[in-house]
């Protein structure tokens, strides 16, 4: 076969299947293609053929979780989205190439090189195939969004705010099975750590559903999405985070799973916080960092700051002083000396002469129980715009 025989069955058919043949043909070698959720769609090779991964993509019907956190986060790909990988398990190299048309990513073509010769392939014959399928995967794409078939896609249009209304969902849940799918939490999994080529024991999910029976998983906007039944203690998870390397957020219970896409942004913000602050795997619960997130909306804010607290946070920066935080401690103690002192590891003298300070330097109004509030959110503001965002965090969440 030629590449002309391969885009004739191209424009003539919308058979995957045939064209996965095609490919194989051509290129000699066995083909796998992808959607963008890693679902197996189509796949071709020699009966002669024995792999380990090939054979348990097409078994489970969608690539598992290792490769699909590869091909989320791997750093090797070139500026096409090309990425040869060899495995543990496997003593045949693989090309994926990422399925583009229009900027929109619509899936991978898995070639695997039985005889060392895909680097030998011209390159303008790989693109040409790929931009075939590109536009093949995005018309089935298309056709597919329109009918959500199945309740990872309900899920996922869920997610993307798909709904008019709540009756519409519930309708199209029923249609599928989700019903009665009623998960109690959302464990947010980060997966940019964890690199695994070993791809036949699907060892991840394995372990997911040891600890977490009854889970679902899908992937969504690179991260994996556990939708998680009952009460989970935090220590399963854990022991996945440390076991695969992953940064774990678990939202707080919700009970109607129209509200998912809500729990999901919630955890996301507390992902997106704790991301740059290390590198190490963890698993943690949204609860504590409630006050946290609340603050980092209002940060914008700054026309709520009162020009008095302001003016103590100037203070701060110029002199290295700690107004605004004992100021908060204060407030935050109900004018307690003896607990700011102990919260602040400082000597009653210097709260004292702070509180002296604020009231009569800088006319902070502290005996006025209605500037109470407006005193505290503005101090928790001015100390959030300092950099001191960890103080808002109820509890240690690194180990």
């Amino acid at each position: 076969m030629d590449l002309q025989a391969f885009l004739d069955d191209f424009l003539q058919t919308d058979d995957l299947d045939r064209l996965a043949a095609d490919i194989h043909e051509l290129l000699g070698c066995p083909v796998m293609i992808a959607d963008a959720a890693f679902r197996v769609l189509a796949w071709h090779h020699s009966g002669s053929f024995d792999d380990g991964p090939f054979q348990g993509s097409i078994d489970r019907g969608r690539f598992n979780l290792e490769i699909s956190s590869f091909l989320l986060n791997h750093d090797g790909p070139d500026e096409n989205g090309v990425q040869y990988v060899k495995l543990e398990n496997s003593p045949y190299p693989r090309r994926f190439s990422s399925l583009r048309t229009n900027g929109v990513h619509v899936g991978y073509l898995n070639l695997v090189d039985v005889n060392g010769a895909l680097k030998d392939v011209p390159e303008k014959t790989l693109v040409t195939i790929e931009s075939a399928l590109a536009k093949q995967l995005r018309f089935k794409g298309s056709r597919e969004s329109l009918l959500l078939t199945t309740d990872e896609a309900v899920l996922m249009h869920l997610l993307r705010g798909k709904f008019a209304s709540e009756p519409l969902f519930r309708l199209q849940a029923a249609a599928v099975g989700l019903a009665n799918f009623a998960p109690a939490r959302l464990a947010l999994v980060n997966v940019e750590l964890f690199h695994s080529k070993n791809w036949s024991d699907n060892a991840l999910r394995a372990a997911i559903t040891e600890l977490l029976p009854g889970s679902r998983s899908l992937i969504y906007e690179g991260n994996i999405l556990l939708l998680v039944h009952g009460e989970p203690d935090i220590a399963p998870l854990r022991v996945i985070a440390r076991r695969f390397n992953l940064r774990i957020v678990v939202s707080s219970r919700f009970k109607n799973l129209y509200d998912l896409p809500r729990i999901h942004a919630a955890a996301g913000e507390v992902m997106e916080f704790l991301l740059p602050l290390s590198r190490k795997p963890f698993a943690v619960s949204t609860g504590p960092f409630g006050t946290l997130m609340q603050l980092r909306h209002l940060a914008p804010r700054g026309d709520l700051v009162l020009p008095e607290v302001r003016a103590l946070a100037e203070r701060d920066a110029a002199d290295q002083t700690n107004y605004c935080l004992t100021l908060y401690t204060y407030l935050c103690c109900h004018h307690s000396l003896q607990e700011t002192c102990a919260a602040l590891y400082a000597h009653r003298n210097t709260v004292l002469y702070r509180v002296r300070r604020m009231k009569q330097d800088f006319g902070i109004p502290l005996d006025d129980p209605k500037k109470h509030l407006t005193l505290v959110l503005s101090s928790a503001l001015m100390l959030l715009e300092a950099g001191e965002d960890r103080m808002f965090v109820e509890e240690m969440w690194i180990e």
